[in-house]
């Protein structure tokens, strides 16, 4: 399998440039092809290495993956401290999701990308962002949160896109999960909620303390499996 082509760029929002790690598939018809496109969304840590080996990984399974930098226009610790202050008091529309809304305008406009199937994915604070932003924005076909916190108002996931969420029960975010399930239910909007025993926070990040092997495999077949239904697969057959 040919490797992903990858490279840093930039976007514009609300006048600064925030950086990103692009991540496309390899091969000899990578320039004919318009493949889905997913923003991936870093935890608190910022985009590192385990995040870009996450675009990198969904690059190997066919799609365009942007991973964005969110403290990259500023002091890294005064956006930390603005992002997670804006998840607690005003989820919907603070400059995190608006940040991402423009991130998904970069992506969507690339030649390689489909802007017509489009996802994301998000760890911690970015799994909290990634619920928000679906929300808010119509484009999102599917997006998968990993021990993310709910938005406020909680009823505005009726207007979310199919939701793939991967909870740890040892953490705090277990309750969200459950919440998450029981609205999503409510509202009839398809969706897979998965409570993983034994498991921690950041049990994904394979580089860190919390790393639990089978919650992390288990987890990433499933969003596989779920944006391979509402991302991959064209429009008209997501639909039927």
């Amino acid at each position: 399998m040919a490797q992903p082509v990858t490279q840093m760029v930039t976007f514009p929002s609300e006048g600064r440039d925030l950086a990103a790690f692009l991540a496309l598939p390899g091969g000899s018809d990578q320039e004919e092809r318009a493949y889905p496109g997913v923003v991936v969304i870093h935890e608190i840590y910022g985009l590192n290495d385990n995040i870009k080996d996450i675009a990198l990984r969904l690059a190997a399974e066919g799609y365009a993956a942007l991973a964005v930098d969110l403290f990259s226009a500023g002091n890294r610790t005064v956006c930390m401290f603005r992002m997670m202050s804006g998840l607690i008091l005003n989820s919907l529309n603070h400059r995190g999701v608006r940040d991402l809304r423009h991130a998904l305008d970069f992506l969507a406009q690339q030649p390689a990308v489909d802007g017509q199937r489009l996802g994301a994915i998000g760890f911690c604070m970015g799994g909290s962002l990634v619920i928000a932003w679906a929300c808010t924005d119509s484009r999102l076909r599917a997006i998968a949160p990993f021990y993310g916190m709910n938005p406020r108002p909680l009823e505005a996931v009726r207007r979310a896109c199919p939701v793939v969420g991967s909870y740890p029960e040892q953490d705090f975010t277990a309750a969200a999960g459950r919440k998450l399930d029981e609205v999503l239910d409510r509202y009839q909007i398809p969706h897979d909620i998965k409570i993983y025993p034994g498991a921690k926070h950041s049990f994904f990040n394979d580089r860190g303390s919390n790393y639990h092997p089978a919650a992390a495999q288990d987890s990433w077949q499933r969003v596989l499996s779920f944006f391979r239904e509402h991302v991959l697969a064209p429009r008209s057959q997501a639909l039927q």
